[in-house]
């Protein structure tokens, strides 16, 4: 797919990016160039392969959901400005 310098400075406009007149010709050729690339990974056959989220596979180590610190409200809520029971209580913010 080639691309010419009007598409290039439309491309530049909704990126948001200022491309100066004098290099749009260039870019237009780099552009042209990565989307020649992607439209000939387009023509590889990949039915049946499963997609991957990493080259190598592996399994993320899991460790059991177990409470291991805890059971003391009184020293967590030392410092509480206001508490009800076992809670912080904070201004009520939307009416």
């Amino acid at each position: 797919m080639a691309l010419d310098k009007d598409t290039v400075a439309r491309i530049a406009l909704l990126a948001r990016v200022k491309v100066p007149q004098e290099e749009m010709e260039g870019l237009a050729t780099q552009l042209s160039g990565i989307l020649t690339w992607i439209e000939q990974l387009e023509e590889v056959d990949v039915t049946g392969v499963a997609p991957m989220t990493s080259a190598v596979e592996t399994t993320l180590p899991q460790r059991e959901d177990a409470v291991t610190d805890g059971g003391y409200p009184e020293r967590v809520l030392a410092n509480a400005p206001d508490r009800m029971l076992n809670f912080y209580t904070v201004p009520k913010v939307v009416e």
